[in-house]
């Protein structure tokens, strides 16, 4: 990870799942801690913003069929 807040990805980026995205709750019609989309799923960074607690980047990646999922840095990899 880069240092804490500055974003290592950009909008426009190809990246990939590092590992299995899980519904933290975000998604009210998928199940509690349920698998949104396996390791290796592959989509385009829409948007970049920072986590004003945490202040860490969260990156809103189109993993298209209307998948848009908030990931941390962690949880992607450049293709």
């Amino acid at each position: 990870m880069t240092q804490q807040g500055f974003p290592k990805y950009r909008r426009g980026q190809r990246v990939k799942a590092a590992v299995d995205l899980t519904n933290d709750s975000s998604f009210p019609n998928a199940e509690p801690e349920g698998v949104l989309l396996a390791a290796g799923a592959t989509g385009e960074i829409i948007k970049v913003a920072i986590h004003t607690k945490a202040n860490v980047p969260v990156y809103i990646v189109d993993f298209g069929q209307a998948r848009l999922i908030g990931c941390l840095e962690e949880e992607l990899t450049v293709l």
